[in-house]
């Protein structure tokens, strides 16, 4: 059925979070929004924008009323290649890498035309009307060649917070280097700053120490392959860079109140 890989919402309410699923989201802002937070990072005052969120980004929008801002388009995997799409610039957003969010900045004359279209989708989804896929299908097209013939592929979305996009920039070293580097000093090697600067950034903006980033990560590990794999607790303290059992079970321990060989159990 067509409402399992395409579905369309207006954007009203206060808070518009990301819905469950690995869908991907399309969202139109028309109307200014106080901003949209993406993995914790928060970009103020957009308008007139179209963004495109890979699932695995968690998100939500914010707003001071419950007015029409725009619109938050859904569109799985499966949609995504449909021959119709095969050589738009779509399928290579999906290819941005993690750093990246996909902006589009329309002209006044193409904004116009993108909320005709997507009201006509959004009429159309709720409608009984005959050959209503093939019409949908169309009219996605229309609004992704107008991103294309529009829109400058390569823009992004930025933050003017140079903390804030330096966090999310830890962050993501983190997560891609936890299980070998527990200690904040490589990070702030990485992004060339000082572990005090560092720490005082994530203070900042998230409220806790740029370390408890890290021991948050190794923590998640842990309880998963405790709950979710057959390795041993030696095995799992090794993967996630721990040189011994004892030192794994002390470290979970002081920050859990709970030994690894309990939370198997449990």
């Amino acid at each position: 059925m067509l409402t399992d890989v395409v579905e369309i919402s207006q954007i009203t309410k206060k808070i518009t979070p990301k819905r469950n699923g690995d869908d991907f989201a399309v969202c139109w802002i028309q109307n200014p929004v106080k901003g949209l937070e993406v993995d914790d990072v928060f970009y103020e005052n957009l308008s007139n924008s179209i963004f495109f969120l890979d699932p695995k980004f968690n998100w939500k929008l914010y707003k001071d009323d419950n007015a029409f801002s725009g619109y938050v388009l859904y569109v799985s995997k499966e949609l995504l290649n449909h021959p119709t799409f095969a050589n738009l610039h779509i399928n290579q957003v999906r290819l941005f890498n993690q750093e990246e969010i996909p902006m589009f900045q329309l002209s006044p004359g193409i904004e116009k035309r993108t909320q005709a279209i997507l009201e006509m989708i959004d009429e159309l989804l709720a409608s009984h009307l005959n050959h209503k896929e093939d019409a949908v299908l169309s009219l996605l097209n229309t609004f992704f060649v107008y991103c294309d013939g529009q829109c400058n592929i390569k823009s992004v979305i930025s933050t003017k917070s140079n903390k804030t996009s330096l966090v999310y920039k830890y962050k993501q070293l983190v997560d891609q280097h936890v299980c070998t580097h527990h200690n904040v000093n490589f990070y702030a090697d990485q992004l060339h700053i000082s572990s005090k600067y560092l720490n005082d950034c994530v203070q900042e903006v998230l409220s806790v120490s740029a370390k408890s980033i890290i021991v948050e990560q190794l923590l998640m590990r842990a309880r998963s392959a405790l709950k979710f794999s057959d390795k041993t607790i030696k095995e799992i303290g090794f993967d996630i860079g721990f040189s011994s059992a004892d030192y794994f079970s002390s470290f979970f321990k002081k920050h859990t109140g709970s030994t690894p060989s309990a939370v198997r159990k449990s």
